[in-house]
C-alpha cells in the first residue's frame, strides 16, 4: 500500500509530462510550418540577389511574373503587348553582355559592369536586363529597376502554372497541384466507398464468425503496408492496365493514382464502417425481421441508415488518407504539374510535389518557402477533414 501511494503520483506526473511534451512538440511543428510558409507571401518572384531593369525612357515600369516568363520564353516579343511602345524586346544578362564586351571592358571583378550595361541599353532602348543587385543597384544611369508584383495568397491559389525554378521570375501557382490532389482523392473515394461499404456490410451482417475473425485482421493488416509497396504494385499492375485499357502513351495518370489510393483507403473505410454497422441495436434488427422484412431489406432500411454517420466518417477519413498520401501518388500519377483536363492525363499532387522538390530546394530560398506554403495548405485541408469527422462523430453520439 505504501509503495502504491509512492509510485502512483510519480506515474501520474510522468503521464502528464508526456502529454504536455507531445502537445508542445505538435505546437512547435505547426508554428515552424506556418512561420516558413507565411514568410513566402509578400516575396518577389525574381531570383534572390537579382534585379530586372528597363531603359529609363521605357513607359513600362512594372511587370508580373507571368509576363516576365512569357518574355523569356519568347511568347511576348514586343513591348506593345505589355502596354509599351512598338519596339522589340531585347533580353540580356551577363551571358549576352560577355559576348558584346571584352573582359577588359567589363573589368577583372566586373567593376565596369554598370558602364557596359548603360552603353548596351543606350544602343537598345527596348532591352530588358537581368543582373545581380549588388553590382548594379544605384550604379546605372540609363536603366531603372522594374517593379514586379509580389506573391500574394490570391495569386498563389489562383495561378495555373507551377514553375518554382523558372528564371528570372518563378511561377508559384498552386491551382494545378490543388486540383490534381482533389481530383485523384475524389475519384479514389468514388471507387473505394462502394467496395468498402459492401465489404463492411458483409463482415458485419452476413459473414459467419469464423470468416469474420479471419478477414478482419487481414484487412487491418493492409493498413500497415508501407505506401511505397502500394506504389510498386501500382507501377507493375495498375499503370500497365490503365495504359493498355485506354490505349494511352503512358499509364501514369490521375486514374492510376485514384485506383491505387482507393486500394489504400479501403482498410480505413471497411474498418470504421464495419464498427459503425455493428453498433446497430439488435432489437431494431429483430423488430424489422419480425415485421416481415428480409435480411437485405433490414440492412438497407435499418442498419445502413442507423450507421450513416459512421459510414460518412469512414468516407471522410478515407479522403484524408488519399489527400495526404505521398509515395504512392508520386510513383503512379505522372508528376506533371499541369491543370488536369481528364482522369487519363498525368497530374501532380501537393504531397508528391513536396516530397519530390524539397531535397532540391535551397534552404531558406523562395522555392523552399513555397513548399512550406504548400505544406500549410495541405495542413488546412486535412484539418478541415478532421473537423468534419469530429462533427459527424458528435452527431452519431448524440
Amino acid at each position: 500500500m505504501r509503495i502504491r501511494r509512492f509510485t502512483e503520483p510519480i506515474f501520474e506526473s510522468l503521464i502528464k509530462i508526456c502529454g504536455y511534451s507531445s502537445g508542445f512538440v505538435v505546437l512547435l511543428i505547426i508554428v515552424f510550418l506556418f512561420k516558413e510558409g507565411i514568410s513566402f507571401f509578400g516575396s518577389s518572384p525574381v531570383e534572390e540577389g537579382f534585379t530586372m531593369y528597363v531603359h529609363s525612357n521605357n513607359p513600362v515600369k512594372d511587370l508580373s511574373a507571368a509576363q516576365i516568363k512569357d518574355v523569356f520564353d519568347q511568347k511576348i516579343t514586343n513591348w506593345e503587348a505589355l502596354g509599351g511602345t512598338d519596339q522589340p524586346i531585347e533580353r540580356f544578362s551577363l551571358d549576352e553582355l560577355g559576348e558584346a564586351f571584352t573582359e577588359e571592358q567589363l573589368g577583372k571583378d566586373f567593376e565596369f559592369l554598370p558602364k557596359c550595361i548603360d552603353s548596351y541599353m543606350d544602343s537598345l532602348p527596348g532591352s530588358l536586363a537581368f543582373f545581380p543587385s549588388a553590382q548594379t543597384d544605384g550604379k546605372l544611369k540609363s536603366a531603372i529597376p522594374i517593379k514586379i508584383d509580389k506573391i500574394t495568397v490570391g495569386k498563389f491559389l489562383a495561378d495555373t502554372e507551377w514553375f518554382p525554378t523558372s528564371r528570372p521570375a518563378a511561377r508559384m501557382g498552386v491551382m494545378p497541384l490543388l486540383l490534381g490532389t482533389l481530383l485523384v482523392s475524389f475519384f479514389a473515394i468514388i471507387i473505394a466507398l462502394p467496395l468498402g461499404l459492401a465489404a463492411s456490410i458483409y463482415l458485419a451482417e452476413i459473414a459467419d464468425e469464423r470468416v469474420r475473425k479471419f478477414l478482419k485482421p487481414v484487412i487491418e493488416l493492409l493498413a500497415g503496408i508501407p505506401s511505397v509497396v502500394y506504389g510498386f504494385f501500382g507501377l507493375v499492375v495498375i499503370v500497365p492496365f490503365v495504359q493498355s485499357a485506354f490505349d494511352l502513351p503512358v499509364g501514369e495518370t490521375a486514374l492510376a493514382g485514384s485506383i491505387v489510393l482507393a486500394i489504400m483507403a479501403l482498410p480505413t473505410i471497411i474498418t470504421v464502417s464495419e464498427d459503425a454497422l455493428r453498433t446497430t441495436p439488435r432489437a431494431m434488427k429483430e423488430a424489422s425481421l419480425a415485421l416481415g422484412a428480409s435480411q437485405w431489406q433490414t440492412i438497407r432500411k435499418v442498419v445502413v441508415p442507423y450507421a450513416s454517420s459512421g459510414i460518412t466518417a469512414a468516407a471522410i477519413l478515407g479522403i484524408g488518407r488519399a489527400i495526404g498520401e505521398t509515395m504512392a501518388a508520386l510513383m503512379v500519377t505522372g508528376n506533371s504539374a499541369i491543370m488536369p483536363p481528364t482522369l487519363l492525363q498525368p497530374v501532380r499532387t501537393i504531397p508528391a510535389t513536396i516530397a519530390a522538390e524539397l531535397g532540391e530546394a535551397p534552404f531558406g530560398g523562395l522555392h523552399f518557402q513555397a513548399l512550406f506554403a504548400l505544406g500549410c495548405l495541405l495542413f488546412i485541408i486535412t484539418l478541415i477533414i478532421n473537423l468534419m469527422v469530429e462533427r459527424v462523430s458528435a452527431k452519431r453520439i448524440n
